[in-house]
């Protein structure tokens, strides 16, 4: 008896090795999964600009990070004693202007160099709504509890999403022709928009991207939405919220991500690498015994060979450690 339904994903027309060089962007969604690719020692980088939902803001940051676009101390706005610059994430805003400006400048810049030499370029869409300011009629990407009268809300339209996303893909490759894209849609459910809104944006969202596939070469999804909505789809797989998808949920989904994306090669070396990450994390009752010196010694050994193997990762934490330092 199935108690779910099962689905077999077809391997994507490339693989994902530890040569590499991703750029994840977009809602907290991505964040996860740049987490779990980190903890298996990819060259990743994952929401540097910061945490973005609506499509816009997501193509604002990368068209940010690809022309080097430097923020003044006149595009933050402050609220409740705090700047905040309504393009990023509250994590930039701060009591010192000068510091997040130079926060967020910093981010775009190590953003811009990192997009330029990257590999792919993985986008989530969490929502197709956003907001404009009410004075200006500019887009924004957080409102920082804001006043409400300060924006009107939108309702993105597909075709919109479609152009946009060509032409920025378009000028992108212009400068690195040889990126591979791939779209998902988080999973992640906007419950302030209510049922029936959620699943207009989520809908918008998932055209929009399958047209952009079927336009760009070298562009493709990944049903995260669909193996949470459609596969799982049962509350026990979220979090106290009913929004997120817990921890269970998450590993599934990324479970599913390395069947599509990792060669055979790819997924024994990822095996290996789990195991001394895992080990690294271990808390020892007993770190004065025999047994204890034996287990650092063979997992200090296990990553001096991953080092060998995979020379372009970070392995001195995990070395450190090991070797008791």
């Amino acid at each position: 008896m199935e108690f779910f339904l099962k689905s077999d994903f077809p391997k994507a027309p490339f693989s994902i090795t530890h040569k590499e060089k991703m750029l994840l962007i977009g809602s907290c969604f991505t964040s996860n999964v740049g987490v779990q690719l980190e903890d298996l020692r990819f060259r990743v980088m994952h929401n540097p600009t910061g945490i973005l939902f609506d499509p816009y803001s997501v193509i604002r940051h990368l068209l940010f990070a690809l022309h080097q676009t430097i923020l003044e101390e006149k595009d933050w706005a402050q609220h409740d004693e705090v700047w905040h610059s309504f393009h990023f994430h509250t994590d930039f805003s701060s009591v010192h202007k000068s510091e997040s400006v130079e926060r967020v400048n910093r981010a775009i810049l190590e953003t811009g160099a990192f997009l330029k030499k990257a590999d792919i370029l993985f986008v989530t869409l969490g929502s197709a709504y956003y907001y404009r300011l009410q004075e200006t009629g500019e887009a924004v990407a957080n409102c920082h509890r804001f006043p409400a009268a300060t924006f009107t809300k939108h309702l993105a339209e597909t075709s919109d999403i479609e152009h946009e996303f060509v032409s920025l893909l378009t000028e992108i490759r212009n400068i690195n022709p040889g990126l591979k894209v791939v779209f998902t849609v988080s999973p992640v459910r906007h419950s302030r928009e209510g049922v029936v809104n959620n699943n207009r944006s989520k809908a918008r969202l998932l055209e929009a991207v399958h047209r952009i596939c079927e336009r760009m070469p070298d562009v493709f999804y990944f049903p995260a939405y669909e193996i949470v909505i459609d596969i799982l789809r049962d509350y026990r797989f979220y979090d106290v919220d009913m929004v997120h998808p817990n921890y269970q949920a998450t590993r599934y989904v990324f479970e599913q991500f390395k069947n599509v994306f990792f060669s055979e090669e790819s997924l024994a070396l990822c095996s290996r690498i789990k195991e001394v990450v895992t080990a690294y994390r271990h808390k020892p009752n007993f770190a004065e015994t025999e047994a204890h010196r034996k287990f650092m010694a063979a997992n200090l050994e296990k990553i001096i060979q991953l080092e060998k193997e995979v020379p372009q990762a970070d392995w001195q934490a995990l070395k450190a450690y090991f070797e008791g330092k």
